[in-house]
């Protein structure tokens, strides 16, 4: 009788404790959090569109430079992009997406709950829900990229490679990631001013614009300019490289809608055709005023109106980017003609066609914005439909206000950093190596031996 009551005993504790387990797993199993569920379709194209804007600065950017300048600083001027992409690709992991993207401190830059990739994998990022948040990772270190090394067009031929190596490291972390938190990131000017970029006109081109621009007047004028020619040496490298980044930039716009579907369709239409408009006005501009259409014209063009159109490509119809892309052309030529006239050596043009396009672009994104385009523009601009067009002028104002935030933060940021950059070490090089090129002075090798 013992016995059996022993084992009724035992058997009814095992039972006990099986209930238990059971109610205690169902209860771990509902409190932990659903795995995200991703879509293949816009997980592919984000893949691709990575490649395509990472394409835009190596090869794109840096053959699109390489054949504005001399023989003698060709190698040098290539060297920019790619240490860019090298740099920026490791402290992007470190720390960068972090400060951009992470929980944000008052609006003003992102936390640290992502550095090193922590409480990245297996996740999804509130901006883009349908891709794994790895990716959206690697789609703006992409971004992180190129937009430094825009800058380096205003100083090719006359920078040191201590120096430039020392000003993109902080460049890229005191001034390109608190921006990019402002407008994309949590930060203020995306949700206190609701201002509109859909792609980067200020994170992008405006904040290279501004840098590039105090950068020149920090430098001063490259030796012998003006008085001496400085004509491109391989204006085939430089139509390559335009062609690079007019295809590339599809990625870099239509990529933005972080999805495979129509937005991304509009925004891929809107910066081809944008791009058209521009190199056609702008070839027309030079055309009436010299006398001949130039390929650098035409490919100059094309980058300016693909510039333009960046802050609005998922805001916009059609026909508006057609406006983008013709005034584009027109504005940008008007601004690189007068260059000389400012007494400032902008190289290769990069204030003319960045700051001046991507400052058009966002304040004409503020006049043909509309929600019948891209469903969120109410949401994003704090609750109005559109722009002026379309009975809004507030969104104008929240363009200007934004564009101006960046201008004072990049420019003053950017002045900052160059004095500290030469406290450290000389900026320019030395008046010798400067005559002699950079690519043998800098890096002891030179692309043309004959």
């Amino acid at each position: 009788m013992n016995n059996t009551m022993r084992r009724f005993s035992y058997a009814a504790a095992a039972g006990v404790l099986a209930v238990a387990s059971s109610a205690l797993a169902q209860e771990g199993e509902a409190a932990a959090p659903a795995a995200p569920t991703f879509d293949t379709g816009d997980t592919a194209w984000i893949l691709v569109s990575s490649a395509l804007v990472l394409m835009m600065t190596i090869p794109g950017l840096f053959l699109f430079y390489g054949g504005l300048v001399r023989s003698k600083n060709v190698l040098s001027t290539i060297m920019h992009s790619f240490f860019c992409a090298a740099l920026i690709s490791v402290t992007w992991v470190l720390y960068g997406y972090s400060l951009a993207f992470g929980p944000s401190q008052g609006g003003l830059i992102g936390g640290f709950d992502y550095v090193g990739m922590s409480n990245v994998l297996g996740t999804a990022q509130a901006l883009a829900p349908t891709i794994p948040h790895i990716l959206f990772v690697v789609f703006q270190a992409t971004f992180a990229i190129i937009t430094p090394a825009l800058i380096s067009g205003t100083f090719a031929e006359r920078m040191s490679f201590p120096a430039f190596a020392l000003y993109m490291l902080l460049w890229t972390t005191f001034i390109y990631s608190p921006i990019c938190h402002w407008v994309w990131g949590g930060g203020w000017i995306g949700t206190q001013i609701g201002a509109l970029d859909f792609a980067g006109g200020t994170v992008v081109h405006i904040s290279s614009g501004v840098s590039a621009l105090v950068t020149a007047m920090y430098l001063g004028k490259r030796m012998g300019y003006p008085q001496q020619p400085m004509p491109p040496h391989n204006l085939a490298f430089t139509v390559i490289g335009a062609s690079l980044l007019w295809v590339g930039w599809f990625g870099f716009n239509a990529g933005s809608a972080v999805g495979a579907g129509e937005l991304a369709a509009v925004a891929f239409l809107n910066t081809n055709t944008a791009a058209a408009a521009a190199a056609l006005s702008w070839m027309a501009a030079e055309w009436i005023r010299s006398g001949k259409p130039t390929i650098l014209g035409a490919a100059s063009g094309a980058v300016a109106g693909l510039v333009c159109i960046t802050p609005g490509a998922g805001f916009v119809t059609p026909m508006a980017s057609i406006i983008f892309g013709l005034l584009a052309g027109v504005v940008c030529y008007a601004a690189v003609s007068l260059k000389p006239s400012f007494g400032y050596d902008d190289a290769l043009d990069v204030v003319g066609v960045h700051l001046v396009g991507g400052t058009l672009g966002a304040l004409l994104t503020g006049v043909f914005a509309t929600k019948a385009i891209n469903s969120a523009v109410p949401t994003l601009s704090l609750g109005l439909d559109g722009g002026l067009l379309y009975g809004y002028p507030g969104l104008v104002m929240k363009q200007i206000m934004a564009v101006a935030a960046t201008y004072i933060f990049c420019g003053l940021g950017n002045l900052v950093i160059l004095v500290i950059v030469n406290a450290i070490t000389p900026i320019r090089p030395m008046a010798d190596d400067e005559s002699m090129g950079l690519d043998l002075s800098q890096h002891s090798e030179q692309a043309y031996t004959s």
